[in-house]
């Protein structure tokens, strides 16, 4: 969509939407921020705006409810945000009509942009998708922030661990080649970066990308295996499990949501400002920044099928099949040094623990019947206890 055929701006305004705005963006807390969060009712967006409003923080939240995936479940995530208090407008981020209405409203201090097209494979079905979304649509935040809002906000954006491509050193550092994505999707992330180069060197705005690796838990996406294996096992359904051409198992540094959520925050609160202006001048350099927001322990992918056995009750029907050539890569592994130097971030949720906190929700939210899972989940959750201790210790080492 773009703000000359159906801008929302439009349909939103007038004395009572301005007061609203203004009432979900504004801080309770002394010294808290103002968070314009795009993408706000997708996973991520929903934890992080929850986690803000619940210090308090001022958020406002947009989002285009696309169908990618179910939009219940991001309806569903919106009713909760508002039982919270944070509005979630249904609106698109290239629509920059709205944007400018918005920073017009309400003085955001910061933007947390989370809008994206995800998905490695889609990519090959509906390409325009990702540049619609990942490039416009990042272009059209950066253009707002940088022409329009007033002072501007510091920005923290959602890149992506896909942006290592074909990268072979381990663990993934910041430091590492970029410049060989495996898919459409990693290329549009990687394109993000440069340019917000490009937006803080001419602009002075400040950014923040992160590269987040596999996230997973409560309220996630249908699309990511985790969640489409527990629905295809506790259907009976076949899943297909990927091996590397040299035969060994596809491994992910599987993340938690909660740990994600504190690398956002972390982000934001050492943002830095931004040093344009409306003028076009700037009075200085201003802080760029990229981070990886990992769990720095990669798991095969067999592995997070197991335990999703042992909490759901039921054996996996797996079929195996080796890795096509169509965007996923063998493994993934996160080096957080600088995040952990420089915000504090320090995973600390093993994926045993994680999981079963998934599985609750997956089967509280779905109304299964939890005569089997419940007694699979709480089985497993002596053990997890120990293994979580000692993942923390491993993670902070």
């Amino acid at each position: 969509m773009s703000s000359s055929s159906a801008s929302a701006a439009a349909s939103y305004g007038g004395a009572a939407w301005e007061k609203e705005m203004r009432r979900s963006a504004r801080p309770s807390r002394d010294g808290g921020i103002s968070v314009l969060v795009t993408g706000a009712a997708g996973f991520v967006g929903t934890h992080c705006s929850l986690a803000l409003k619940a210090r308090g923080d001022g958020v406002v939240g947009l989002d285009n409810f696309n169908s990618y995936y179910d939009p219940s479940l991001k309806r569903a995530r919106q009713a909760l945000l508002a039982s919270r208090g944070v509005v979630v407008l249904d609106a698109d981020i290239n629509d920059g009509l709205l944007l400018e209405k918005l920073f017009d409203v309400a003085a955001f201090t910061h933007v947390l942009h989370l809008a994206a097209q995800a998905g490695v494979r889609y990519a090959m079905e509906a390409p325009q998708t990702y540049v619609a979304s990942n490039v416009a649509g990042l272009v059209s935040v950066f253009e707002v922030a940088a022409k329009h809002a007033d002072p501007q906000p510091a920005i923290v954006w959602a890149s992506s661990s896909s942006v290592y491509g074909l990268n072979t050193d381990a663990p993934f550092s910041e430091d590492h080649r970029t410049d060989r994505p495996a898919s459409l999707y990693a290329a549009t992330k990687k394109a993000g970066e440069a340019i917000a180069h490009t937006y803080n060197h001419i602009y002075g705005l400040s950014i923040t990308g992160l590269r987040f690796f596999t996230v997973y838990g409560p309220w996630g996406r249908p699309d990511m295996a985790y969640f489409f294996f527990a629905r295809s096992i506790v259907a009976g359904e076949p899943i297909t499990l990927f091996r590397a051409a040299d035969g060994s198992d596809a491994r992910r540094d599987f993340t938690y949501i909660d740990d994600i959520v504190k690398g956002c925050l972390g982000a934001l609160d050492t943002a830095g400002k931004s040093t344009g202006s409306k003028s076009g001048k700037k009075s200085g350099p201003a802080p760029l920044r990229v981070y990886n927001l990992g769990n720095t322990s990669p798991v095969p992918v067999t592995r997070m099928v197991a335990i999703l056995e042992k909490l759901l009750g039921k054996k996996a029907n797996k079929r195996i099949v080796t890795m096509p050539s169509n965007g996923d890569v063998p493994f993934t592994h996160a080096n957080v040094s600088h995040a952990a130097h420089d915000f504090g971030y320090r995973p600390t949720t093993s994926l045993e623990a994680g999981l079963r906190h998934f599985v609750d929700w997956f089967v509280e939210y779905y109304k299964l019947d939890t005569k089997i899972a419940k007694g699979a989940r709480s089985a497993a959750a002596k053990p997890a206890k120990k293994k979580k201790a000692a993942a923390a210790m491993s993670a902070s080492a």
